[in-house]
């Protein structure tokens, strides 16, 4: 009986210095996660603000597309050198690349993808005469006749960005509440007073995490533009999130 008695708090105290130590690692990974956010978010204005610019461009009058300096849609007409099926990524998907003849100004000059099943794949050829229209530095799009396709890369995806701040923030806020549930238990382990149960966390709540934060911004950029997009994505992921992490710890808690 004696042994036990002093087996016992040796136990408590090893319990409450290893969950000292998580909460020191737990906490020290919320401050990490909130530096990934800021980093990210510090992104965000100056996407919405070239986002903005591009859904505001004009097409150049013709000073201004000699010029190529002005912020507006320039038209490029040049003629085709190659058109083919080629690959593209390290999925090796399936496009249809073409390069123009020079001389070409920039960023028409290098080679640019159209999809492989498109109407333009079909009629671009060889010596065929196109017209790309760009600003700035982005090609738009490709047209030839009265078809035309919309290129990849457009800066319309800012909104992406406020899901990826959104996921190191919750991400954070879950490891600083983590760092906290540690803290209780070792002083409870230090105390000898009971210890709540862990909240389970499982593959499914941490592919939560990231899905849900993704999925309202590509919900909300699909909806609304710029601004109005990144504002209405954090308003509808607290509405998700703080929810849920309240359900999520009143869940397990002593009844």
């Amino acid at each position: 009986m004696t042994l036990n008695t002093t087996e016992q708090p040796e136990g408590a105290r090893y319990r409450a210095r290893h969950e000292r130590m998580r909460a020191l690692g737990w906490a020290l990974l919320g401050l990490v996660l909130l530096g990934l956010s800021a980093a990210v978010g510090s992104l965000i204005t100056d996407q919405i603000a070239d986002e903005e610019a591009f859904l505001g461009a004009r097409p150049c009058v013709d000073a201004e597309a000699v010029r190529g300096t002005e912020d507006c849609l320039r038209t490029i007409r040049a003629t085709v050198l190659s058109a083919q099926g080629a690959k593209s990524g390290s999925k090796g998907v399936d496009v249809f690349r073409v390069r123009l003849q020079a001389p070409v100004p920039a960023p028409a000059d290098q080679p640019f993808d159209l999809r492989s099943n498109g109407d333009l794949a079909h009629l671009v050829k060889p010596g065929g005469d196109v017209e790309v229209t760009v600003w700035r530095d982005v090609r738009v799009s490709v047209r030839q006749g009265g078809t035309s396709e919309t290129l990849p890369g457009l800066p319309d995806e800012a909104t992406m960005y406020v899901g990826l701040a959104l996921v190191f923030v919750w991400s954070a806020v879950l490891a600083f509440i983590a760092a906290f549930g540690s803290a209780r238990r070792a002083r409870c382990h230090a105390t000898g007073r009971p210890v709540t149960p862990r909240v389970g966390f499982g593959w499914a709540k941490g592919l939560a995490i990231v899905v849900v934060p993704l999925a309202v911004s590509y919900f909300s950029l699909t909806i609304w533009d710029a601004w109005t997009a990144a504002a209405m994505t954090v308003a509808i992921w607290a509405l998700i999130a703080f929810p849920a992490t309240f359900a999520a710890l009143r869940w397990d808690r002593d009844r």
